[in-house]
């Protein structure tokens, strides 16, 4: 997957690129695995922000993605590789044995015709899918469930991936892309290889209305702010913060303070924290 830089024909595109999409092969998603969502737009059940910054973007149609890949046994073609506007990477489409049709995260280097499976005697090729007990230490993964017949739940988005760096016991030891260290059950599974569209993160938007497309809104500084707006706010032009530390809108730390529960069930599952 490449990028495409813009040619300046106006302030927005001097520096935005988008991604191409020559390894898409339909503009069009599957019917019976997309549905309508609407999204929360940062409220709650009772219609109040909850949180800030979100709102507007475009319609979507929710492509219904197999995170759990428990068709056991029955070997699938890929089909299509297509395009979803719910996460940054891409999709395709399964056709399995049976007449199933599903949805999976396109590993990078997939191709279309291709077989994949969910076995415990999955050979270890991209795609396949198998508990980490049965995968060697070293091999890149993805979509990784972080309880046994939960569903892949780490490791999802573009150009990710982790990697099995020990097994001991019960338990397999993982390096993740954030640079944690942590233990998995054996019996979680696991997708072989890295999530595609590695170049997502190199994308630069340009500029504002892009990002409002995305449904995001605007972030005001504090310290543009009023006092009775923002504890960071007034004083004689560009004021410091005149505080001990930076602190949110309602007093708490901000800009760096750690918020993980200390006392977190998962937290001696955590053999080094993330960078």
């Amino acid at each position: 997957m490449a990028i495409r830089f813009l040619k300046a024909t106006t302030a927005g595109t001097r520096h935005g690129s988008v991604l191409k999409f020559s390894e898409l092969t339909s503009d069009r998603p599957e019917k019976t695995l997309t549905k309508w969502w609407s999204r929360s737009k940062g409220r709650n059940n009772r219609g109040s922000i909850t949180s800030r910054h979100r709102g507007g973007g475009h319609k979507r149609l929710y492509r219904t993605i197999d995170f759990a890949r428990n068709k056991v046994g029955i070997s699938a073609k890929v089909v299509r590789i297509e395009y979803d506007p719910n996460r940054n990477s891409r999709i395709a489409l399964l056709h399995y044995q049976d007449g199933e049709k599903r949805y999976m995260l396109h590993p990078m280097g997939l191709q279309i015709g291709e077989q994949v499976v969910s076995s415990i005697e999955a050979t270890i090729t991209i795609g396949n899918n198998l508990p980490l007990a049965n995968i060697p230490l070293g091999t890149d993964v993805h979509n990784i469930e972080l309880h046994p017949g939960g569903g892949g739940q780490l490791v999802r988005s573009a150009g990710t991936v982790a990697q099995i760096v020990a097994k001991e016991g019960k338990w397999a030891t993982l390096r993740l892309p954030s640079g944690e260290v942590r233990v998995v059950s054996q019996k979680c599974w696991a997708t072989v290889g890295r999530v595609g569209n590695v170049d997502a993160i190199n994308v630069t938007l340009g500029k504002a209305g892009r990002k409002r497309w995305l449904g995001q809104r605007p972030h005001v500084r504090g310290s543009a702010m009023n006092p009775v707006d923002h504890p960071h706010g007034g004083g004689e032009g560009r004021a410091p913060i005149g505080r001990a530390r930076p602190v949110s809108p309602w007093g708490k730390p901000a800009l760096g303070s750690k918020t993980r529960k200390r006392k977190k069930y998962s937290r001696a599952l955590i053999l080094q924290t993330r960078k």
